[in-house]
């Protein structure tokens, strides 16, 4: 008998044109499968939401999921104190089969504890490092109580960090990329240096610090490149009713702008952009150069993971990430115009290397680290579900 292993991913039934947003969570669920666990997919439904038809919700997730063997694994709870619908119910698994999972892997910071309670054991992934700690500390977020506690934020928790870490103990983990669904694609000599992202965010004041979460600021910052680089410059973003005002902005400096949700709502139309681009071109989040996090964007490791080297900003120093070895850092408009001479100076080493520094984040051996870790917290506290576990492992082996 496999684990069973409970997904949380941040409400991607709510976000239906969110093909990025998906995939960081199919790295996992993927990696977890390929590790020969039984995965469940848990999200959350408000009753009371009239927006949408939630069973087309629910639909077009499944929908989503079903090319990766995962339509059947969706679970369903209620955000609030109303029970779902039948009609919507009886689509999916519900909380109490959920329940019964081996561990409940979280990746939504905002999973209530009453769902988080009804696991025996309970894992959770911090993918906002330095910013989820800041929310914790205003008291803007409340992460429910887990037995073990992951980010892939190099400094947090650590003596280098400049936030706090809230009183837990935080296990570093890299993010994961499954390799197997992101190979290797040339590239065409003429195609455009991209990026998918969103451009709006918060600013606010925290210990003397101005926190701002505005990625359009970075990208202003950055605004005149394509007047110092013969590359050509894309970006697809989610404007909606701003994209005519971006556009006419951005592009007679030299950018094409397109709008995110017509080039990647779907997964595998996310992963076609990406492929189809020549390498990626991204600034960060003003908050990830004022915390010195480390941050590396999991959309970043599907360009690497896809053989197109990346030119992004600069979010600290790190243990694993180059800076200019098929993955490039720059910290202000001339070394991003250098690393992007550099990497068409020499596209096909740094192709190659792209590729090789995406395998140091397979998957298939991140995910096995994170249970591995997550998994011993049974052996301490539930020693009896650590005999069934190691069954189950054994049985499999």
């Amino acid at each position: 008998m496999s684990t069973a292993i409970c997904l949380a991913p941040a409400r991607t039934l709510a976000y239906p044109q969110g093909g990025g947003h998906l995939w960081v969570y199919l790295q996992w669920a993927l990696g977890l499968r390929a590790l020969g666990c039984r995965v469940i997919w848990l999200e959350g439904i408000d009753p009371r939401e009239p927006e949408h038809d939630p069973r087309e919700k629910v639909a077009t997730l499944k929908g989503r999921l079903e090319p990766y063997g995962l339509s059947e694994s969706v679970a369903l709870f209620s955000l609030n104190d109303e029970p779902l619908p039948r009609d919507v119910a009886e689509l999916a698994l519900d909380l109490d089969a959920a329940a019964e999972a081996d561990l409940l892997l979280n990746l939504w910071h905002s999973l209530p504890v009453s769902v988080v309670s009804r696991f025996r054991c309970s894992a959770f992934v911090d993918t906002d490092p330095g910013l989820l700690q800041i929310w914790m500390a205003r008291g803007d977020v409340r992460v429910a109580p887990h037995h073990i506690h992951f980010t892939i934020g190099e400094t947090v928790g650590t003596p280098a960090a400049c936030f706090p870490d809230c009183g837990l103990r935080w296990h570093y983990t890299r993010p994961p990329v499954f390799l197997p669904e992101w190979p290797p694609i040339p590239a065409d000599s003429t195609a455009p240096y991209t990026t998918v992202t969103h451009w709006w965010g918060s600013t606010f004041e925290f210990r003397g610090q101005t926190i701002n979460e505005e990625k359009h600021v970075s990208f202003l910052e950055y605004k005149d490149l394509p007047s110092r680089t013969p590359v050509r410059l894309e970006l697809a973003v989610c404007l909606v009713e701003h994209y005519e005002h971006w556009r006419a902005l951005l592009e007679p400096l030299g950018w094409k702008i397109r709008e995110a949700w017509e080039v990647s709502a779907t997964p595998e139309q996310y992963r076609a952009y990406i492929q189809r681009s020549r390498g990626e071109f991204s600034c960060a989040k003003p908050v990830c150069m004022t915390l010195a996090n480390a941050w590396i964007s999991d959309r970043t490791l599907c360009y690497l993971a896809s053989g197109k080297p990346a030119v992004v900003q600069h979010t600290g120093e790190s243990r694993f990430l180059p800076d200019a070895e098929g993955l490039f850092r720059f910290r202000n408009l001339d070394e991003a115009v250098r690393a992007l001479s550099a990497v068409e100076l020499d596209y096909e080493r740094h192709s190659r290397l792209a590729r090789e520094l995406a395998e140091e984040f397979d998957a298939r051996h991140v995910v096995a680290r994170v249970l591995e870790r997550a998994l011993a917290v049974i052996r301490v506290d539930r020693p009896e579900r650590a005999e069934e576990a190691a069954g189950a492992r054994g049985a499999r082996s």
